[in-house]
């Protein structure tokens, strides 16, 4: 029998938002598929961009949805953004904060003074989610960074999945304060590398795997980390943007949810799968075939990465099908 996924990896780690659970809902099998990796006695490390909890906080939320999880085995993006002012400011520097209070405390305990008012003291601003964040706290935000202050965002995702769909992300604030000010900030979570770095440094990890459901942070820090990772299709990726991802996007294996890590890694893989054939025609690929419609999209990625064509035909009425229940156009033209 074929290796499963979770047998070639020692450690691995878990984005939370759209890959273990939406808000207060658990993705189904999610807590199954992590309890069956610690009974084989694996590592498990949850990285988060969403910088408004606490890493014990995070851990009472995961143990709240039957996962098993302590505040050591949490990185978040709150966490990366006080290690990098902690290295960049002096102790004591005055910093002000658009985010939680988990953020504020974060920012303390790199030795530093969080505030929420812009004044001549400022030296930096660090921004990280927070549903309460409103109009008052992005001016006093883009006071600072136009006085020079120096600008960190714990994340840009512009989006943050929940159980209502996808709603506005901390990348959406900061989005409003680029406009506001000319400025870019740092950004100290995923798609950076060194929140997976820490992960699997505590866990004594040699060979992890990284799992998400955004290509343009989870995967694109596993790329920068030089790790494998795993996409998920519980959040915010589609088979449209999976089929159109960039180099620095591309996951090594493709699932629908974390059930996934029991299957077979070679038919995971993101390559040409048993069952379907796509081949090149000009700016066209021309599916044909019959099988598992995730194989087909495994095979379209591989194939789309490879050639740059991202335009598809069916051959065949299954195929046709297949792509439809993908939600994949068929036209034949580039998707956009």
């Amino acid at each position: 029998m074929a290796d499963t996924l979770q047998a070639d990896y020692d450690a691995f780690l878990f984005d939370l938002d759209g890959t273990v659970y939406h808000g207060p809902r658990p993705i189904p099998g999610a807590a199954a598929a992590i309890r069956q990796l610690r009974d084989q006695g694996a590592a498990v490390r949850f990285v988060t961009n969403n910088a408004s909890k606490a890493p014990g906080d995070v851990a009472d939320h995961l143990r709240a949805l039957d996962i098993d999880a302590t505040p050591d085995e949490v990185s978040t993006s709150a966490q990366a953004a006080a290690r990098l002012l902690g290295e960049r400011l002096p102790a004591g520097a005055v910093v002000l904060v658009v985010g939680t209070d988990a953020l504020a405390g974060e920012i303390t305990a790199a030795g530093l003074r969080p505030v929420r008012e812009a004044g001549d003291d400022v030296a930096a601003v660090v921004q990280g989610h927070n549903p309460a964040t409103g109009w008052a706290d992005l001016a006093e935000a883009c006071v600072a960074i136009r006085g020079g202050a120096l600008w960190v965002a714990c994340n840009v995702d512009t989006t943050l999945p929940t159980e209502r769909g996808l709603l506005p992300g901390n990348g959406s604030m900061v989005a409003a304060l680029r406009t506001a000010t000319g400025a870019t900030p740092e950004v100290a979570g995923k798609p950076e590398a060194p929140l997976f770095h820490t992960a699997a440094k505590s866990a004594n990890a040699s060979r992890p795997l990284a799992i998400g459901d955004r290509l343009d942070t989870d995967i694109a820090g596993a790329v920068t980390a030089g790790m494998d990772s795993l996409c998920v299709l519980t959040g915010v990726a589609t088979p449209a943007t999976l089929v159109t991802a960039v180099p620095a996007e591309r996951p090594t294996y493709l699932g629908a949810d974390l059930g996934a890590l029991t299957e077979p890694a070679d038919e995971l893989r993101v390559a040409p799968q048993a069952g379907w054939d796509v081949r090149r025609d000009g700016d066209t690929l021309v599916v044909t075939g019959d099988g598992d419609p995730l194989a087909l999209l495994r095979t379209l990625c591989a194939v789309a990465w490879d050639t740059g064509v991202t335009g598809i035909t069916p051959g065949d009425g299954r195929a046709g099908k297949i792509l439809a229940e993908l939600g994949l156009p068929s036209g034949g033209r580039p998707i956009r």
